[in-house]
């Protein structure tokens, strides 16, 4: 049986192209194509037991590339045909004109594969595990259920382990800032900001989810 994707949506553009572009020392390669009659550009970001996440948006405007950068110390991005500013990243943009079965989304009722949830206390845990496996760290995802706000990051502690977590702090309050600040010299918990701009300090990209992550067991 194939092993269908799941696609997941993000709130906005800003939010997609802070997601492929943002912080990233090569920008990740998106697709566009139709799906369920809906023009999206999207992205692969996990592998849930051998089945791609995907994250998409939805958008009208074609282009070749997705450009990303600063302006006015504000986040900036567009669907652009040409890379002509060397200050800002650019998404190459793949143009898929039909996706084959495989590439589908599942519709089915949602299996039991998903994300088991742990809890950190705090927001410089969730730090701490954010930088402690790859040599870029992961971005942060964020999402509501109720009244609350969850952010935080997918990973799989053992290769051989079968089983993927969605570990993450419980807000009580929306995350509207799009990055997170830290620094392990000043001892201050991390807080969210709305630009990279201060030197010092590492940071992280917050990406918001359109609602709750289908694939998380809370």
């Amino acid at each position: 049986m194939a092993k269908l994707p799941f696609y997941i949506e993000v709130t906005d553009m800003a939010e997609f192209s802070r997601m492929v572009c943002a912080l990233e020392r090569v920008p990740r390669t998106a697709f566009s194509f139709d799906l369920d009659g809906k023009s999206i550009i999207s992205v692969q970001m996990d592998l849930l037991k051998e089945r791609s996440v995907n994250f998409y948006v939805q958008t009208d405007k074609k282009g070749h590339y997705l450009s990303y950068g600063f302006k006015a110390g504000k986040e900036d991005y567009d669907i652009v045909n040409t890379i002509s500013n060397p200050m800002y990243l650019y998404s190459p943009i793949v143009r898929v004109k039909s996706l084959p079965a495989t590439l589908k989304p599942e519709t089915a009722s949602l299996p039991e594969v998903v994300y088991e949830s742990i809890e950190l206390e705090d927001l410089t845990s969730l730090i701490k595990l954010s930088y402690g496996f790859e040599e870029s760290p992961f971005p942060l995802f964020a999402f509501p259920d109720g009244t609350n706000w969850y952010v935080g990051v997918f990973m799989n502690f053992n290769e051989s382990d079968e089983t993927s977590y969605f570990c993450h702090v419980k807000l009580d309050y929306e995350p509207t800032k799009p990055f997170m600040k830290y620094s392990s010299k000043d001892g201050i918990e991390p807080t969210f900001v709305s630009a990279v701009s201060d030197h010092g300090y590492s940071y992280l990209k917050v990406i918001k989810l359109k609602g709750k992550h289908p694939l998380v067991k809370l």
